[in-house]
This record gives C-alpha cells, sequence and structure tokens, in this order.
C-alpha cells in the first residue's frame, strides 16, 4: 500500500533548545519547519509547503504568540492551519484566553513526549477529516450547481420548444418570443427603480417573467388555421374563436402544473401570462375583463412587450410601423391599455427597445 504523505508542521519558538527538543521528537514521523521569531513564522507558514499543524510559542520577543495568531487567521491563506500554544504560561486564565483566540490546543512547558505526540496526532486527524469534509462539500457544490445549470437549460429549451410549436401554426411571429422576452426583462427592471416595484420584482422574478414570456401564445395551437391563418379582418365570429386563445393557453399550463409533483414558480407566472396578456388597464380586455391592478403584473407587461412588437412587424394583413409610429401608439394607450408605469418605463427607455428589436430582427 502506498505510504500517507508525511504532514508538514512549523515550530514558532524564539528558543533554540526548544526547537531542538520538538524537532527531535517529531522528525521521525513528520517533516518538521522552525522559526525563531514570529514574523519569520509567518513568512513560512505563508510559503510552500503550507504547514498542516503550528507548534507556537506565546512568550517570544518583539511579537508573542497571540499576536501572530491574530496575523495567521487574518490571512485567508494561513486561517485554516490549525495552531496549538505550546508555552510556560499554565494558569488557567492564560489557555482559556489562547482558546478563545482560536487556539486548537494548549500543551505546557516543560512538555511530555507523549503529550506532545497524542496531541499532535489529534490534531492532524481532525484537520485530515476537515479537509476532507470541505472537498466533499466543494465537489457536491460544483455537481448541484452543475445539475441547475443543466435543469435550467433543459426549462429554457422545453419553453422555446412549446412556444415553436405556437409559431408553426402562426410562422410570421418568427423572432417574436425572442424580441418580447426582451422586452420584457427591460420593463420588469425599469419597473424595479420604482419603491413600490422593488420588493416584488427581484431578480429572481424578473427572470420568471422573462423566461415564461416565450408561452404567452402557446394556446394559438387550439385555433383552428382557417381563423389563425386568415389574411383579412376576422369576422364577430371568429374573433371570439380567436380571444379563446388565451385561456387554452392557461389551461394547458394549468394541467402541466398538475401533472408535477411540486410546485414549478415559472409555470405559475407563464399561466398568468398566457392567460391575462390581453387584458386591459381600463378593464375593455380579454378574457376576464380585469382591470387595473386586479392584472397580474406579469401580464400587465406581457401586454405592452406583445403590442409593441406586433406594431412593428408585418403581418400579412399589415405593413410593419416605424418604431416612432409604435412608440406614439404606446404612449397614447396608456392608463387605457397599458400599466401607466410600464408605459413610462418604455417611453424613457425607448432606445432599449430599439435595440432589442433591430437584435433579433426577422431575415429578409
Amino acid at each position: 500500500m502506498p505510504h500517507e504523505p508525511q504532514a508538514t508542521l512549523l515550530i514558532i519558538d524564539d528558543g533554540p533548545e526548544n526547537l531542538l527538543v520538538l524537532g527531535e521528537l517529531l522528525r521521525p514521523q513528520y517533516r518538521v519547519l522552525a522559526a525563531t521569531s514570529g514574523q519569520d513564522g509567518l513568512r513560512v507558514a505563508g510559503s510552500q509547503p503550507k504547514p498542516d499543524l503550528i507548534l507556537l510559542d506565546v512568550m517570544m520577543p518583539g511579537m508573542d504568540g497571540y499576536a501572530v495568531l491574530a496575523r495567521l487567521r487574518d490571512n485567508p491563506a494561513t486561517r485554516d492551519i490549525p495552531v496549538v500554544f505550546v508555552t510556560a504560561l499554565d494558569s488557567p486564565k492564560d489557555e482559556e484566553r489562547g482558546l478563545q483566540l482560536g487556539a486548537a490546543d494548549y500543551i505546557p512547558k516543560p512538555i511530555q513526549p507523549a503529550v506532545v505526540m497524542a496531541r499532535v496526532r489529534t490534531q492532524l486527524e481532525a484537520k485530515q477529516a476537515r479537509d476532507w469534509m470541505a472537498d466533499k462539500a466543494e465537489a457536491l457544490e460544483i455537481e448541484v450547481a452543475r445539475r441547475m445549470k443543466e435543469n435550467n437549460l433543459t426549462q429554457q429549451v422545453s419553453i422555446r420548444a412549446l412556444a415553436h410549436l405556437a409559431e408553426l401554426r402562426d410562422p410570421e411571429t418568427g423572432n417574436h418570443i425572442l424580441r418580447t422576452s426582451g422586452y420584457v426583462r427591460r420593463l420588469a427592471t425599469g419597473l424595479r427603480q420604482a419603491p413600490r416595484f422593488s420588493d416584488v420584482l427581484d431578480e429572481r422574478m424578473i427572470d420568471l417573467m422573462a423566461r415564461s414570456a416565450p408561452l404567452h401564445d402557446i394556446g394559438k395551437v387550439g385555433i383552428p388555421d382557417h381563423i389563425l391563418l386568415k389574411p383579412g379582418p376576422l369576422s364577430p365570429e371568429e374573433w371570439v374563436v380567436m380571444k379563446t386563445h388565451s385561456k387554452l393557453g392557461s389551461d394547458a399550463i394549468e394541467q402541466a402544473e398538475r401533472d408535477v409533483e411540486i410546485p414549478v414558480p415559472f409555470l405559475a407566472v407563464a399561466k398568468e401570462i398566457a392567460r391575462w396578456h390581453h387584458e386591459k388597464w381600463d378593464g375593455s380586455g380579454y378574457p376576464d375583463g380585469l382591470s387595473g391592478e386586479a392584472i397580474p403584473l406579469s401580464a400587465r407587461v406581457m401586454a405592452l412587450a406583445d403590442v409593441f412588437d406586433a406594431l412593428i412587424s408585418p403581418r400579412v394583413y399589415k405593413p410593419p410601423m416605424s418604431f416612432d409610429e409604435a412608440r406614439t401608439i404606446i404612449a397614447a394607450g396608456r392608463a387605457n391599455h397599458f400599466d401607466p408605469d410600464a408605459t413610462d418605463v418604455f417611453i424613457a427607455g425607448f432606445d432599449d427597445f430599439v435595440l432589442i428589436a433591430e437584435q433579433y430582427r426577422e431575415a429578409n
């Protein structure tokens, strides 16, 4: 079997005789480094190979053991090295002070070889166990992060796949889901600056809203082609059917919620967006005629993002509007179609929305 690597011990003591006695005792089993002052000890402790354990005298000229220990604990490179005081100060108060300052143990002088060897072995075994646990914890943390990243990617791909399924029924929308997701994130980030939204719109909620936005029109998969793809205006009867897509979408997401054992936050937000993104601030929208703040914030944000992108995008029944024309229409819809605060964020940050639209412009 391979031998365990020798542990490295550092003895800091201004007495040459003490260094000699401890060195001769420990060297047969351990690699021993020595320093005759606090400053030298700090230098050696911070060098390679880093000691696994430090045996530290308390009474030294210049920098005493207590000061050395404090410096060791202040340095990230040495703060985890266990320190054992080896000192002639043998009162209970002295021992208590050393332990309170962070010493791992306290060995009185004159030393007893068997005691020193036992204490050293105990501290090294404890350090080995701590290091093992730290390595396991780090490995576990890396694995959890990897799986979370993998799950996050799977979730995003699933959302995009569902959203693109809806696009197959309505091919003119193209990069609509990418643009509206960007608009939603920008609107929510801007709203967060207002005190009344700061507690609601934390980074997690903003991410959930942007991630859920692509599912806003998933219900269109349930609309017949002759209505969904009709190049001209819809009849009143056809419009009634078209408006059902919001409920169809929210019902589908709700069914997905029932199929999982634990709540999935983004599904709850996606359901809000799918059902209510056609509601209007003044209550004249559909499917439920909600008004004002009765409309979930996620849906109010989605409503503005969706309309802006519809205005600037070509459809079989209309050419695209210019950015300036779209801005004028959105501004005119403040406090009747759109949330006033969301509208203000849109107007103030209009150039950002133009950049998002340009970034995901449809390929010719």
